[in-house]
């Protein structure tokens, strides 16, 4: 594990309470940064403020901005708030629950970063890390809503990326393959046995490795870099 030091850092964690965005919520905390989590249903994490923010309301995600610019601003934003939908055919999608998954996973990132940004480009500097998966790039049979809004992550990264380039504020994706969560537990043990052999390394990834990834894009070192998409796979995808 690299000792990152975000001493002076104020972080946002979108989705933070739980799964991958918990773990980049630790992650950060561990490395110094003050890091609050927004989520619909936020849960008590030692050493991390917590508000509840639903983010495809731009109103509560505007207040939620507004005490973070009282409070100094925010530094890192990472947005791992997401809904896969139910497994079914398209046919079988009903528009609600379409519209839904597109508007919590990627109508979400961007209601957040649109109020993000301005901070970020007042500070004049910033991190922004978005969660997609790999489904952006290989699709999922029988979770087509979640695989498109995924990939609009992909393409809106890549162009705030550029739109950014400019500045000192990087924005990056990362899609990871299937990383052993408590989601992914509910799941009977042949269908988790099956997720870890599509891997080339033949296991899950973890959390720790997972929000290791994410540290870096969140530090410093990341200065070359943006508008950029990692696979977090175990080699699972290369392309």
């Amino acid at each position: 594990m690299i000792a990152y030091d975000f001493s002076g850092r104020r972080a946002v964690v979108t989705g933070g309470s739980r799964g991958l965005g918990r773990g980049v919520a630790e992650r950060l905390r561990d490395a110094g940064a003050a890091v609050t989590v927004w989520d619909l249903e936020p849960m008590p994490l030692a050493g991390i403020a917590s508000h509840a923010v639903d983010v495809t309301r731009a109103d509560q995600i505007a207040a939620a901005v507004a005490e973070a610019a009282a409070g100094g601003g925010i530094d890192i934003l990472v947005t791992a708030a997401g809904y896969a939908g139910s497994r079914r055919p398209v046919e079988a999608v009903a528009e609600a629950e379409w519209r839904t998954v597109l508007d919590v996973t990627l109508t979400g990132v961007f209601q957040v970063c649109r109020q993000v940004v301005p901070l970020m480009r007042q500070a004049g500097r910033g991190r922004i890390v978005t969660v997609a998966a790999l489904a952006a790039k290989e699709g999922k049979a029988g979770l087509a809503a979640y695989a498109a809004a995924t990939a609009g992550i992909v393409a809106f990264t890549k162009s705030l990326g550029r739109e950014l380039a400019e500045t000192d504020i990087r924005v990056n994706c990362v899609t990871p393959a299937a990383i052993d969560t408590e989601f992914l537990r509910v799941l009977p043990d042949a269908a988790v046995a099956a997720m870890a052999a599509r891997s080339p390394m033949k296991r899950l990834g973890t959390v720790a490795e997972f929000a290791e990834s994410v540290a870096w894009l969140c530090s410093d070192a990341c200065s070359y870099t943006t508008g950029a998409v990692f696979d977090v796979s175990g080699g699972q995808a290369t392309a």
